[in-house]
């Protein structure tokens, strides 16, 4: 099967630290891929490196066939690659809707010279409200950020994303912060996203990495312990040893 992600032997070194060291990853189109590991392990970095935040020591980053580990971001954004962040960046001020519709004006390239030319934008206006409806925001579009919960505002952050029009979607730790109940929910929201958008994400609650990932790498100390099915993953006793722990 074609692989719409890669890498190739990806590192990373600070001065003596090796914060990565030769990762390998093969993800095809439409997987919903899980990176775990104890603090430290090296899993934000891998998608910094990824996204081009940060340059690699050694190693390639593919997009199918495109070698993108010398482009920039916004190159990157460009080829499909989107990412969220662990901590929300949005503009309190501006509604759900008008924030999603900024994001899509700024796909497009549509004037944005005032706001009054956003209500002529109606091919954006639908693609909004389209990303809203995907994810269950469509009742808060006239709600300003600042007053959403929490787990709604990192639902907020994917549509932003989603808005990019991605091919392969990075969450970095998506439900960090957010209460239990609400996690869930967002989390089935991720799960709801068409079947052709490859998901990778960070995630440190167990149960909704093995409720949702099909496939998990375990990173530890910059390296990968193991791959595979949640099912594997959670009978392999380096993994309980490491990280998991008892409970597993």
């Amino acid at each position: 099967m074609t692989s719409v992600l890669r890498t190739e032997g990806l590192s990373k070194r600070f001065g003596d630290f090796q914060v990565l060291d030769r990762v390998t990853l093969q993800l095809p189109q439409g997987a919903r891929h899980a990176v775990i590991g104890p603090n430290g392990a090296g899993k934000t970095t891998l998608i910094n490196l990824l996204t081009g935040t940060v340059r690699p020591t050694a190693g390639e980053v593919y997009v199918e066939s495109e070698r993108v580990t010398s482009l920039r971001p916004e190159q990157r954004v460009r080829r499909g690659l989107v990412r969220t962040f662990q901590v929300n960046n949005l503009f309190s001020d501006l509604t759900v809707l008008e924030s999603v519709l900024l994001a899509a004006c700024e796909r497009t390239g549509a004037a944005l010279d005032a706001w009054r030319a956003l209500t002529t934008r109606t091919a954006e206006i639908d693609a909004a409200r389209a990303t809203l409806r995907l994810l269950k925001l469509e009742g808060a579009a006239q709600v300003r950020t600042r007053d959403l919960a929490y787990g709604e505002q990192r639902l907020l952050e994917i549509a932003l994303a989603l808005a990019c029009k991605p091919r392969i979607l990075l969450l970095d730790e998506p439900a960090a912060g957010v209460p239990r109940r609400e996690s869930v929910a967002l989390f089935e929201a991720i799960a709801g996203l068409p079947g052709d958008l490859t998901v990778l994400f960070i995630e440190h609650d167990m149960d909704l990495v093995f409720r949702f990932a099909q496939r998990i790498t375990v990173l530890v100390a910059g390296a990968i312990l193991t791959e595979g099915t949640p099912r594997e993953i959670a009978g392999d006793a380096r993994v309980k040893q490491v990280y998991l722990g008892r409970a597993a």
